[in-house]
This record gives C-alpha cells, structure tokens and sequence, in this order.
C-alpha cells in the first residue's frame, strides 16, 4: 500500500534529483510540514548550502509534476521547507482512511520474513506481578506492530514449571493447609504461598532440608508430592489463561521447561563430545572468554541442571518447530549477558537463525523495587481490583442512568488499557515507576485520556446523525491550521507504525496517539463542529471520522481495545 506522504516524499526526491533525501519535521508548522537540509548536497557538489535550498524552491515551485501536491517551497537558509496542499492531502488520506479502514497504516515491508517472539516466560506456583505484565504488554505490542509491517509473526511463550520455587510453594502450601476453599484463584492462591515461604525460609533456615526433598521427589516424577505438583501446575496454567484471556493476548504455543530438561542434557553431552563444552572443577561449562563473553556454566558439579539446558533445547526446539529467519525473546535487561551468552552458543552449535534479546528494565513502585520473596509487590489481581474500584466510581459519577454490569464492564477494560498504556508508553530501556494516581488520571499521558477522546469523538458522530458516504465533502474547506495539523498527523500515522515496528518501540506509536489526541481535541475545544454551515461541517465531520479511525488503529496495535462511550 503506498501513502500519500510517502509518494509526495519520493516525487520530492526524484524533481532535485536526489536518491533518496532526509526529511525532517519541523517543530512549528507554520515553517513547514517537510524541512530538507541542503548542507550535505552543497558539501559534495562544493555549493553554498543557503544558494543549493533556494534553487531547490524554485525548482519545485516550477514542477508541473507537483502541481496540486504543494501548496508551497520556501527556502529559510540552509533549510528546504515545504507544504502540502490541503485539499490534495485530505482527499488522499481521507480515501484510504475509508477504504483501508483497519488496514491503514500497515504495509508489506516484511512480506517473506519469518519472527518467532517469545515472551511471557513466567513462573508456575509464583505470582504474576506488575513487573509481569510489562513483559506481556511490550511483547504483544511488539508482535502485532510487526505483525502490521507484514512480517509473518509467530508468538510463543516458555513457562518455567521446574524449579525449586515450585517445590517452596508445596512445601508451604501443605504446611499451612489447603487453602482451596477460599474465593481467590487457586493460581493466585499458590503466587501467595510462594512468598510467604520464601520469607519463612530466610527466617528459619532449617526447613530448607525439607524443601529438597520434596524438589527431589517431583524431579524423580513419583510420588505424592509429584501429584501434587501436577495438580497444582495446572491451576497456575490456568489463572496465566486467564489473564492472558483478560488481556487478548494469544500464543501459538507454549513450552514448558519440565519437558525440555532431559532433551537440554542430551545437547549439553553433545555439545562436550564435540568440544563446544569442557568440564571445569567438575562442572560443564562454554567457555566464551576469548569473544570477551565470560563464562557461561551449564551443568553444576554435582550433576544438577543450569537454566542454559533447559534453553539450549527450547532453541532447537523453536527452530526446528517453526523455522524462523528470526527468533526474538522478550526477558528484562538483567539477562543481558546470558543472552549474549546463549546465543553465541547457539550460533557455535549451528544455528544461523538472526536472534535477538528484546530487553526491558524494571518496573518500581514508588515506594522502591519490588521483590516476591518479601511480598512488596502488586500482584495483577490486587493492581486490577484496584484500578476497577476507582474507575467504577469515575464512570458511575459520569452516567448514573448506567447498570451496574454496563459500569463494571467499562470499568474493566479502562483497567486493562492503563496497565497496557503505562507498560508501553515509555522505551524499554527506561524504568516504570507504577504509580495508580498517575496512570488513572483522565488529562494527562495516559489511556484514560486517549479512550476518553476516542470516545468524545464518536460521541460528534453519533450527534451528526449523517451518513457521511452520502455527499462528497470539499477538503478545501479545511483551512484552519489545526485541521492541517491534523491532516498532516493522519498522514504520518503509516510511518509511525513501520519506525515502531523496526526499532521494536511501542512507546512511539503511543506518543503519536498522545499527540494526535492532543490536537483534536484542541480542535474540538476551538471549533463547534456541529454547528459549522453544511457544506464545512461535512468536511469536518470526514476529518473527525478518519481521526477516530486512526486512533482506532494505533489503540489496536498496543492491545487497548477502543471504548465508544465512558
């Protein structure tokens, strides 16, 4: 699909002569909607950059090819700046808008390119925390904005069923006895047991013996303890379904760490018989000192299995399963080096798949960092009750005409957006502090803020009561400067997604969203739209429609789903 803005860029290019030519924008746009540096051109046909920017405005003034694209070539110094005729641009981006409706803003760009993203690699028997769900928001959204860049996307998630913190969970779920008869979540139940064995065990060391033997006998696989760990691990499967079903999260498949051990200490033998591994003290090891990566230990001393066995066969796995030109895994910043590690390994082992670590830093509470062996931390039911209990009361205040069921439903998913929004809204390299008050506040950076102007704007269409297909509105019409903002906004929205998508960046396209709410509701606040004369408020109405589109688009693209009324 091809894009006004990115055709008006390429026949720009092409009439100076140019390959391919760095457009910026420029901060106020009164000076412009394109601005074209001229120093690196002047610099290599040895011109004076100021004289080489006012060539280029007269050439495209002059260019009958450009007619009724531009509005306007000025040049300011060094600087090309340019503006677009807002007829052209509406009429072009308005088209698309209304034909493509839910495709606009995707493209082909990764047509034939395989992605395997594996996230939410969380931990059975343990909670699922605030610090979880960034993981399972940035994954998602990654997925789906390379899934709308037109790469075939495969999501899947490993969990980890194995460990010795199951066999903590066990211990104390039995010492202080069954707990299933509460109403909480038997899943929920046993993330609660976890910590609170965690923190016995550090008062009371003693009991670790215990502990040992009960990881002894799940890992011989008989047993009543055994039994019991299947029973339970299927309670902590079932509550994950359940928040990624909350969520709209879906994954092609899941991989379990319990099934991949003994198939990772066959690689881990094969990789020593072919010198991959070599024994040191009596543990097997990579050595990956000469490519300054350290070392990476794999199997203890005593026999027992690192977390890189379980990862060396859920690689093959992977690979094998799906074939994938890419394989990204979604895990936080902490697991850098091991990252870097692992996948030198692979790539020694044979595997000549692209793999990359999408790495994310912490979530806090502005309190300090979380920990679930001390228990400071929001678990996602106590954060998600929470939210609901305030935004309940936020939406009963507003529609005191609405059932209860309409308020806890509305309620619920504004929850959802602004645990997703206040996940993606910043890069994954910067900390989250999670603070409630913030993420809830209905004018600010927030998802309250942007589902409250989506649904203000349907609110104008549903008022309008036109069929806005009947009569072919005049775009020339739109002459205001926020209404060629707001053009030219709509019009970089396609861009917007595809930058998302190549630097793995939802908190871009959550900015654009942010911005474009901006200028449309100034817009709103400055023009009664309803009350413009016939032949303008038609236009208006258009440009309203095709803003609600897009942001319907962008909410999609980070998992929010669109609420029409609040």
């Amino acid at each position: 699909m091809h894009y006004p803005l990115e055709r008006a860029k390429e026949k720009i290019a092409s009439s100076l002569g140019l390959a391919e030519a760095d457009f910026s924008y420029p901060p106020d746009s009164r000076l412009g909607q394109l601005s074209l540096a001229a120093f690196a051109s002047a610099k290599a046909n040895g011109q004076n950059p100021a004289e080489l920017s006012q060539a280029w405005a007269e050439k495209l003034n002059n260019d009958p090819s450009l007619q009724g694209l531009l509005k306007q070539a000025q040049a300011a110094g060094p600087y090309l700046n340019i503006s677009f005729d807002p007829a052209w641009l509406a009429s072009a981006t308005f088209k698309l808008i209304n034909c493509h409706r839910r495709r606009y803003g995707t493209s082909q760009e990764g047509c034939g390119h395989r992605v395997l993203v594996e996230y939410s690699n969380a931990n059975t028997h343990k909670e699922y925390h605030v610090g979880h769900l960034r993981n399972l928001s940035y994954g998602d959204a990654v997925s789906r904005l390379l899934k709308a860049s037109g790469h075939e996307v495969i999501p899947v998630s490993y969990i980890n069923d194995f460990g010795i913190h199951t066999a903590k969970t066990l211990w104390y779920w039995q010492k202080e006895g069954d707990k299933s008869s509460s109403q909480e979540s038997a899943g929920y139940q046993l993330g609660q047991c976890y910590a609170a064995a965690s923190r016995l065990l550090e008062e009371k060391p003693e009991y670790k013996a215990e502990v040992g033997s009960i990881m002894a006998e799940i890992e011989s696989r008989r047993g009543a303890n055994y039994r019991l760990w299947q029973k339970t691990r299927r309670w902590s499967l079932d509550y994950f379904s359940s928040i990624y079903s909350e969520f709209g999260v879906r994954f092609r498949h899941t991989f379990y760490e319990n099934n991949l051990l003994q198939a990772g200490l066959d690689i881990a033998r094969r990789l020593e018989d072919q010198g991959r591994l070599r024994r040191s003290d009596g543990a097997l090891i990579a050595d990956l000192e000469a490519e300054g990566l350290g070392v990476l230990p794999i199997i203890r001393s005593d026999g027992t299995a690192l977390y890189p066995v379980a990862d060396l066969a859920l690689a093959e796995a992977k690979f094998r399963r799906y074939r994938p030109d890419q394989s990204i895994v979604v895990v936080d910043v902490r697991q850098s080096l091991y990252f870097k590690q692992l996948f030198r390994l692979l790539g020694l082992s044979g595997f000549k798949q692209e793999m990359t670590h999408l790495a994310y830093d912490f979530v806090t509470l502005p309190e300090g960092m979380m920990s679930s062996r001390s228990g400071r931390i929001i678990t996602y039911e106590d954060l998600k009750q929470r939210l609901m209990e305030r935004l309940a009361a936020e939406t009963r205040s507003r529609h005191e005409n609405w059932t209860e069921g309409r308020v806890s439903q509305v309620a619920f998913e504004l929850a959802i957006s602004a645990i997703k929004f206040e996940m993606l809204k910043v890069s994954a390299d910067k900390t989250i502090t999670f603070n409630i008050n913030e993420a809830l506040k209905f004018d600010g950076f927030t998802a309250c803020y942007l589902q409250y102007s989506y649904a203000r704007l349907k609110s104008v269409m549903r008022k309008a009561g036109l069929d806005l297909s009947l009569k072919r509105p005049d775009f020339k019409r739109l002459a205001e400067r926020r209404e060629q903002e707001l053009l030219f906004k709509l019009a970089r929205y396609p861009e917007i997604v595809r930058l998302a998508g190549r630097r793995y960046n939802p908190s871009e396209l959550a900015k654009y969203l942010f911005e474009l709410c901006q200028l449309v509701n100034d817009y709103y606040q400055e023009i009664n739209i309803l009350k413009s004369e016939p032949a303008l408020r038609r236009a208006r109405l258009v440009l309203v429609k095709s803003v609600a589109a897009c942001l319907k688009n962008g909410f999609r693209l980070l998992g929010l789903r669109p609420l029409e009324e609040i």
